[in-house]
């Protein structure tokens, strides 16, 4: 080899070392960031074979697992070619693309929040491919819990567990919510109750009940193995009574505590006290006299009858189905109201009847939940509507309002007669009055149309012999409403809004007014 040959041999070298160096830095820039302490905790794999860690990796605040890591978990078969992933299980297949958002599951294009994303020689997915893409495609159920950082194979019973602490001076009440249906049994071991529920593991916030005062009734509730919870009782507890009953969609268990006496408390010389009695229910919890007592919300649409539907395939019957439910849940946990739905699953149920329901078990409030459409895609808000009657009508209803008839035994007896059709004109101030403050619980959290408040003619509400509303939560036909109103952040936040003012109509009736 001459000089010449040998100067250009090296100069290919040190162009070959340069090119693989700005390829090792370019990778090790694409490298997702290190769980740093704090962040959310890898996955745990919940089976019938016991539990199951996947570690998770963050990628600009967005939560990713390995590709690798769901094909030893779930024996799935991975096949990078021609700039696509391939995801294989069974002979059923995910097809994925880099930068790219959208996959194809058997043939069905979904959505991921971010597209797949490569760390060195692994490819990354977000943990919602688990419930987007793979759970389409596999044999058996899978249900990703994200908040709990759970993923749940098979038909395991994992309730989820909300807590809630009412101390209330000489009593407390501790109420613990189980999601789907689960009953908890309490025993008593020294200074601690343990609630043993009939599941396979439990589903549970970072901490149930935040730290209580050294004088507290209670002092902390915790989870002590997969479905035992352990309440650590304070030196003041002097007894209980538990009891369970369903609250659809949950089933409640409710523990009420009484506290011993205090010093200033006179009692008795110990050889002349007779046998402590059981603790009774402390009348602070007595549940006071309400104008509301029972609500009928009404799920519009189902079965066959879809409603509105948007370009991604979101029907308007499972939107208020979905809200229906929640609503129910909410209301009835808080406020101990009776709630009926008119439909609680995808039937058909026709309007009269919706209506007809309410009427006959007496609600106080109804409440028909409904989507829009428009043909302009860009129309978008909620709005509220109240039943529209003629003049003439709403003079003929006023008009058969009462009648005295003769009675059996002699003599006449006032009748309260009111035409089907005409059953709301007697409640349309009061309905107005709730649709306003709907509006108000609306705005700031919920878009609201160019009339939010808003009167017409309608046959779900003309029966109906309470305040009756139909609520328009959105528009389906608007791609970003559409988004929102399938979204679990929307529901909540509409429900909230919901509750808010049932609360507020309700203290508006017990003042004796409309408004």
């Amino acid at each position: 080899m001459n000089f010449r040959s040998l100067s250009l041999f090296s100069a290919a070298v040190s162009l070959a070392v340069v090119v693989a160096l700005a390829q090792e830095t370019l990778s090790q820039s694409a490298q997702p960031t290190p769980t740093a302490p704090g962040a959310p905790p890898g996955l745990t794999l919940l089976s019938r074979d016991g539990r199951r860690p996947l570690p998770i990796v963050m990628v600009s605040d967005q939560e990713f697992i390995g590709l690798d890591d769901l094909a030893a978990a779930f024996q799935l078969a991975i096949h990078e070619e021609s700039g696509a992933i391939t995801v294989s299980y069974k002979g059923k297949t995910i097809i994925l693309t880099p930068e790219q958002t959208l996959a194809s599951v058997a043939g069905r294009l979904i959505s991921l929040p971010a597209p797949p994303t490569r760390s060195g020689r692994r490819w990354l997915v977000p943990v919602e491919f688990i419930a987007r893409a793979l759970a389409p495609i596999y044999d058996v159920r899978l249900e990703l819990r994200k908040p709990a950082h759970l993923v749940i194979v098979g038909d395991l019973r994992v309730p989820r567990l909300t807590v809630k602490y009412e101390p209330a001076g000489a009593a407390a009440r501790l109420t613990i919510d189980a999601m789907p249906r689960a009953t908890g049994t309490v025993s008593q071991d020294g200074d601690r109750l343990t609630v043993k529920f009939d599941a396979d593991a439990l589903d549970v916030p970072g901490q149930l009940l935040p730290a209580q005062p050294a004088q507290s009734i209670v002092q902390a509730v915790r989870v002590t193995d997969a479905t035992t919870v352990t309440v650590d009782l304070g030196p003041r507890f002097a007894g209980f009574k538990a009891a369970s009953q369903p609250v659809d969609p949950v089933m409640r268990l409710v523990i009420d505590f009484v506290a011993q006496p205090t010093e200033t408390t006179p009692t008795q010389p110990p050889a002349a006290q007779p046998p402590p009695a059981p603790p009774e229910l402390p009348p602070a919890f007595a549940p006071p006299s309400s104008p509301i007592r029972t609500i009928t919300i009404d799920p519009g649409h189902g079965g066959d009858d879809a409603g509105a539907k948007g370009a991604n395939g979101t029907k308007e019957k499972d939107v208020a189905l979905s809200v229906g439910h929640r609503v129910k849940a909410v209301i009835e946990a808080r406020l101990g109201v009776r709630v009926l739905l008119t439909r609680d699953d995808d039937r058909s149920v026709p309007l009269d009847e919706r209506t007809a329901i309410a009427n006959n078990n007496k609600a106080d409030l109804f409440i028909s939940l409904h989507a829009n459409a428009s043909m302009r895609r860009s129309t978008t808000g909620a709005s509220i509507i109240c039943a529209s009657f003629d003049a003439p009508s709403e003079t003929a209803g006023a008009a058969h309002a009462g009648e005295r008839l003769p009675t059996f035994g002699g003599g006449l007896r006032d009748i309260e007669l009111v035409p089907w059709d005409l059953a709301q004109t007697r409640h349309l101030d009061q309905s107005v009055a709730f649709a306003t403050i709907l509006a108000e619980s609306f705005k700031g959290h919920i878009p609201l149309g160019a009339h939010p408040v808003d009167r017409a003619p309608m046959r779900i509400l003309e029966p109906a012999n309470m305040p009756a509303v139909l609520v328009e939560m959105g528009f389906l036909t608007n791609a970003d409403q559409e988004k929102l109103l399938a979204g679990d952040a929307f529901q909540n936040t509409l429900v909230q809004a919901v509750y808010d003012s049932v609360v507020r109509f309700r203290d508006v009736l017990a003042a004796g007014g409309t408004r």
